[in-house]
């Protein structure tokens, strides 16, 4: 992935960390990868084209969960049966979570992941 195109340094995320619909309280996915503008989310269904979520997740090591506004940019088939991929774009992030997401991909540039 040595021609990366995308303005802020995304994470791949190890391991599963669940992502939740904070309206509905519904595990809809886990994290695929993390930037401070956005996420991929590995869902276990389709989401709403062009729909807006509330959406709470946990970073390893992390305290209290990070609760975000998302928009959908796009979705994929994934490889699972009944999977999507899904691009969304973060809204309006509190200053407090958009310093956590910057100190959590920008940590990932010195640790080798």
């Amino acid at each position: 992935m040595g021609s990366e195109s995308r303005r802020m340094p995304r994470r791949t995320v190890s391991g599963l960390i669940d992502v939740v619909d904070a309206m509905t309280e519904d595990s809809i996915g886990h994290l695929g990868n993390l930037s401070v503008g956005g996420m991929l989310l590995i869902a276990r269904a389709p989401l709403a084209e062009d729909g807006l979520y509330q959406l709470r997740f946990s970073l390893p090591d992390a305290e209290e969960p990070l609760e975000v506004g998302a928009h959908v940019l796009w979705q994929d088939v994934g490889t699972a049966n009944g999977q999507a991929w899904v691009g969304l774009r973060f809204l309006g992030l509190a200053p407090t979570v958009t310093r956590r997401l910057r100190e959590w991909t920008h940590h990932a540039e010195g640790d080798g992941h």
